[in-house]
């Protein structure tokens, strides 16, 4: 899909993803790091818990489809031969503080003079501009900043960060869409342009729809473990399984109270509640709970029914009656679980990925969509620090023997 297409890759951990995305639609990545190798390579968990520049899992996660060639662009030469492979590149990606890459020569004004259809994309906390430009940045900040945060921890006490940062995979993503799009308007019109990614916008839409709440004068959302507040509403999510948890959608109004009417039936047939639990009116309960036509210690007794009932079923068992009576019931899977799924195997998701430097394969996630007319190619894994380098000065620039060696021996690469 991008086979023709050549991107340079100046990201470090906040924006590998990426790179990989434009990797496995096709593009030629190369992977640019330092000559001792990128700081991702430094994040943990490793492989083996052997802590290796090679081994690293966030690496592997976030590197694959690459090559990797290591230059010095805090030389001059280094940036020469930099400046050389935009003239024949299509995108660069790049996630340093605001400026420092124009600082350095590297910027997107200065590259565009050398190949005005280059797409060069910036991905950084709050963009380019602004009051916050510069501020400094961690998941933890930025998910605070962009709000998901309030929705994250117990409703007695601060929000919690997440144990995965999430806000530069939201900003890689994101990044990887406007390449394509600034694609597309180069195939149009043959120019390139910046684009311009702010994290901190990007997790706001993680938001979804409750970002809205204060501008259209709604009751705003608060957070509480395993649910929503809505108001004096502690609206419940998750509700415990024999073998686990299990997430069920128990809303209301006329979207989503069918489903909620279905389950009750559902626990009703079962011995589970009376007929006068069952028969309430799950379409307008959101208002009765509201105007005080229906006490909240009511539904959190009929909370605790659900509760009483779930727990005497598999998260297989319900989720076998949530198929078969049109409940919205999913269980809450483990990452053994995600690794048997059924539902994955199906569709081939998981790869094996040989590993020639650890002499046995890894298992891999496999591509993100399944495209009919122009299919995903396999995942390679994630490159070895400069493994690709040699090549590339070689077919990309016409390096020869002896200025590879030299380049080598002046620790440029």
């Amino acid at each position: 899909m991008l086979a023709p297409y050549r991107v340079l890759d100046l990201t470090d951990e906040r924006g590998l993803l990426c790179g990989q995305l434009l990797g496995m639609l096709g593009a030629d990545v190369i992977q640019i790091e330092p000559p001792g190798g990128s700081p991702a390579r430094r994040l943990g968990p490793f492989a083996d818990d052997v802590v290796h520049l090679d081994r690293s899992l966030y690496w592997w996660a976030y590197a694959r489809s690459k090559r990797s060639l290591t230059l010095d662009l805090e030389r001059p030469r280094g940036r020469e031969l930099f400046h050389a492979l935009v003239a024949s590149a299509h995108f660069v990606v790049e996630s340093d503080r605001p400026g420092a890459m124009a600082a350095r020569g590297l910027g997107y004004d200065g590259l565009a003079a050398l190949n005005p259809a280059l797409v060069y994309v910036s991905i950084t906390p709050f963009g380019q501009a602004g009051p916050r430009a510069g501020w400094a940045d961690a998941d933890l900040i930025l998910l605070a900043a962009g709000g998901p945060l309030v929705l994250t921890g117990d409703a007695d006490r601060p929000p919690v960060r997440l144990p995965i940062p999430q806000a530069y995979l939201h900003a890689s993503a994101d990044a990887a869409v406007g390449a394509m799009i600034a694609h597309h308007e180069r195939a149009r019109s043959g120019q390139g342009q910046h684009v311009d990614v702010s994290a901190q916008q990007s997790v706001a839409l993680a938001t979804q729809s409750y970002i809205l709440c204060d501008l259209v004068g709604h009751t705003p959302v608060r957070r509480s473990a395993g649910g929503l507040v809505n108001g004096p509403i502690h609206l419940r999510l998750l509700f415990p399984a024999k073998d686990g948890h299990v997430a069920i959608t128990f809303l209301f109004g006329s979207a989503i109270g069918p489903f909620s009417r279905r389950l009750m039936e559902w626990i009703c047939e079962e011995g589970g509640c009376d007929a006068a639990t069952r028969d309430k009116d799950w379409i307008a309960y959101t208002e009765l709970l509201l105007s005080g036509a229906e006490p909240i210690a009511e539904f959190d007794r009929v909370k605790a029914v659900v509760e009483a009932f779930t727990r005497t079923r598999t998260k297989a068992e319900l989720l076998d009656a949530s198929l078969a009576r049109g409940l919205l019931i999913a269980p809450v899977s483990t990452l053994d679980e995600v690794l048997e799924s059924p539902q994955l195997a199906a569709r081939a998701y998981w790869q094996d990925v040989p590993h020639p430097e650890l002499d046995r394969t890894v298992r891999h996630p496999g591509a993100f969509a399944r495209f009919g007319a122009s299919p995903l190619g396999a995942t390679r894994r994630a490159p070895l620090v400069g493994e690709h380098t040699d090549e590339i000065l070689r077919d990309v620039l016409g390096v020869g023997d002896a200025g590879r060696a030299r380049l080598r021996a002046d620790g440029i690469t």
